[in-house]
């Protein structure tokens, strides 16, 4: 059984609008197969390669379908507008989890619980500990929310990745220096300093990865309607700010945007094992690891200014998830995946992004399903099982 937030599956693949996909991890997990799916019929699409890695692009409309689908293919009982509210105990072990329906509360039990909610709810319902943003003082990486725009003239439009991008305009000025002098001259919202341009699996239109919030509490609701707001007012500026000073976007406009803010950090969950700085600026290598060679730029979006937080992206080497990762301490009954799971603030700017929470997922279910045919704990599944299942499923370790 899948208990899904929103109206559709997905999260930010979906309602989140992020685009591209960003990430990598070592061949044969379900990252592959989910990518082949959504590309599909599009085969022709160009591909971009930049600093960031392979922009894998997807139209978000398209996904919602293909997830659906998925799901239902495989006898996946599907519970939409029902985010989770608390966990069931026995002790200190999770028997399952209680979520919000539109008939009510309902009580689901469970011989193994993933915990993917990105914000950990599952996890510290169940008296899990966590940590939450920069370990001087807090703070987490804004909130974004993205969005398409087309009516884009391929013939002289540029695409940007990043603040790092040197690519220039017909004037010859860089377009980062042009999004640097325009936000200081206060065209652009504070603390853009760039406004990323995706290309999209369609000519004429770009995903647009602008718009920033800082200093937002993500487990807020109150503070997420006020942010909404806030970055919703964003898009009209950045979108003038395309039509007025970048060749080919005179005539754009927004095609479709985000259903939520994109939230890039809450909490991250205490666990049996962390990924840590070394890990990802070494490209260290596990026996015990269930997702193998994650890569990532250590992305770090400045938590109290505009642009990246150590003046841009850090270089990373493929690195190792170990299994400890995804088991909260002290929990039974219970895995994490996705941005939740054990780490450092700057290790999770790399592991965050969507190819490696896909691989975690996997990993995730696979062990929970042997504890669950076991009639045990996933943390009495040794790593070495979980890792010869993977194997198995075609999954390079």
């Amino acid at each position: 059984m899948l208990a899904e937030r929103f109206g559709c599956l997905g999260g930010n693949l979906t309602i989140g609008h992020v685009s591209p996909i960003l990430g990598s991890v070592a061949p044969g997990t379900m990252a592959d197969e989910l990518r082949a799916l959504l590309e599909a019929g599009h085969e022709g699409a160009p591909q971009t390669v930049t600093r960031n890695g392979q922009e894998r692009h997807l139209d978000h409309e398209e996904a919602k379908g293909v997830l659906a689908r998925l799901c239902a293919d495989a006898g996946v009982t599907v519970l939409l507008c029902a985010p989770v509210v608390d966990a069931v105990m026995e002790g200190s072990r999770v028997a399952g989890a209680v979520v919000d329906t539109p008939k009510g509360l309902r009580k689901i039990r469970a011989r193994a619980v993933v915990d993917a909610t990105g914000d950990g709810r599952v996890a510290t319902a169940a008296g899990a500990g966590f940590r939450i943003g920069r370990d001087a003082d807090g703070a987490t990486q804004p909130m974004s929310l993205e969005f398409d725009v087309d009516g884009v003239d391929e013939s002289r439009a540029i695409a940007a990745w990043g603040g790092s991008d040197p690519v220039k305009l017909p004037s010859g000025e860089e377009y980062r220096e042009l999004c640097k002098r325009m936000n200081a001259a206060g065209e652009l919202p504070e603390n853009v300093t760039i406004v990323r341009l995706h290309r999209t699996l369609h000519p004429g239109e770009r995903c647009v990865n602008a718009t920033q919030l800082n200093g937002v509490d993500a487990l807020d609701p109150s503070a997420l309607g006020r942010a909404d707001a806030e970055l919703r007012a964003q898009i009209d500026r950045c979108v003038a700010f395309l039509r007025r000073h970048v060749p080919g976007y005179e005539r754009c406009r927004v095609k479709s945007g985000a259903s939520a803010p994109g939230v890039r950090e809450t909490r991250r969950i205490v666990c049996d094992a962390a990924v840590t700085d070394a890990d990802v600026e070494e490209g260290r290598h596990y026996a015990d690891a269930v997702v193998h060679d994650a890569w990532f730029l250590i992305d770090i979006h400045n938590p109290t200014g505009g642009g990246q937080a150590e003046g841009h992206s850090q270089p990373a080497r493929p690195y190792d998830i170990r299994y400890g990762a995804l088991l909260p301490a002290g929990v039974e009954g219970l895995l994490v995946a996705g941005r939740c799971i054990g780490g450092t603030h700057r290790a999770h700017a790399s592991y965050r992004v969507m190819t490696p929470c896909m691989a975690m997922g996997e990993a995730a279910g696979v062990a929970a399903a042997l504890a669950a045919a076991r009639g045990t704990t996933p943390r009495a599944v040794p790593s070495a099982d979980i890792r010869d299942k993977l194997a198995r499923r075609g999954v390079a370790l």
